[in-house]
């Protein structure tokens, strides 16, 4: 596959005393860029909620932008005004961005059991780069883009270690986790996840990057029901759950701070000798008790998997997990 030849923007707009998002922006783009190129990656965060009186997240994908508001206020999914009109005059200035490049999203917190819908159906697609391999990603029409750029190191930790292994990757979501490893030598990956949306998307993404699907198989299955059945080994096994899911495809909710004793037990039934698990939530309230899992070195490494672009230390926890004997 060729190297590809990314173009990121130079910002030539000087700073501005009236507007601390302008200048937090520009700061952490300059900043960016440099490693972005590098990288051959045109997807990151640019703003990570730095300023208070700024409660937003805005993340680069290729010359468009998703902005997330943050609100507890569960009646009102709309930011202020002038909020609203701060940050599209300063994508404006800074990076050129039309109101048509800039994408809004609300994230309210939510109670335990409700789910985030399908928001549109526009099926506006396009590819991004991240460390030289294409993703499909779309900003209008789901919560989630397709890409969760906070897993980017993560990522790149189990390319780190796919070379000639058999990779299990659980709530595949879209299967970024196995590009990487297909990418980097694996000798075969396999995706699970219960969405046909998601599933069909995976696919797409190993065509992207020219991986033959024969040794990248894509299931759709119930990863619980899949975990109970499953008999093959694996060396390196992803499990990326989400906090709670429930389906009328799924006998019953998935709870992760309920089910991950049975997601990581059987997952150490499937697991090589030597052998590793990477095993992650964006849970906050998740309580992992490591005494569940005798005969297990069990290492927390999220400092390690959190993205220079990511300046919330508490995005995601992450845990290497490996049999001692």
């Amino acid at each position: 596959m060729n190297t590809p030849l990314l173009f990121l923007p130079l910002i030539v707009d000087h700073e501005d005393k009236s507007s601390p998002l302008k200048n937090r922006i520009r700061k952490n783009y300059r900043h960016l860029r440099k490693w972005a190129n590098r990288t051959k990656t045109n997807c990151f965060r640019i703003y990570d909620r730095d300023i208070k009186e700024y409660p937003l997240a805005i993340d680069f994908y290729d010359g468009r932008f998703c902005v997330h508001y943050f609100t507890s206020n569960r009646e009102s999914n709309a930011p202020r005004k002038d909020l609203y009109e701060t940050v599209m005059a300063a994508l404006d200035s800074l990076l050129h961005a039309s109101p048509e490049l800039i994408y809004w999203r609300t994230r309210v917190k939510r109670d335990k059991k409700e789910q985030y819908e399908k928001i549109s159906r526009t099926k506006q697609f396009f590819s991004v780069f991240e460390y030289g391999l294409q993703f499909k990603v779309n900003l209008t029409d789901y919560l989630d883009t397709g890409l969760f750029l906070d897993h980017r190191e993560t990522r790149q930790l189990v390319a780190s270690m796919a070379a000639g292994k058999r990779v299990l990757n659980l709530f595949a979501y879209t299967c970024s986790f196995s590009v990487h490893a297909a990418a980097a030598g694996a000798l075969f990956t396999k995706s699970v996840d219960l969405s046909n949306t998601y599933t069909e998307w995976g696919r797409e993404n190993f065509l992207l990057n020219s991986l033959p699907l024969t040794n990248n198989l894509i299931i759709r299955e119930d990863c619980l029901r899949f975990l109970k059945e499953e008999r093959e080994v694996y060396d390196v096994i992803i499990i990326d759950p989400p906090t709670i899911s429930r389906s009328k495809k799924m006998n019953q909710m998935f709870d992760i701070q309920k089910d991950y004793p049975f997601l990581i037990s059987k997952a150490l039934s499937l697991l090589s000798r030597g052998g590793v698990i990477i095993f992650s939530t964006n849970s906050r309230d998740f309580d992992f008790d490591k005494s569940l899992f005798d005969g297990c070195a069990i290492v927390d490494i999220s400092k390690k998997t959190i993205p220079l672009d990511f300046h919330n230390q508490k995005i995601h926890r992450c845990w290497k997990i490996s049999l001692t004997n």
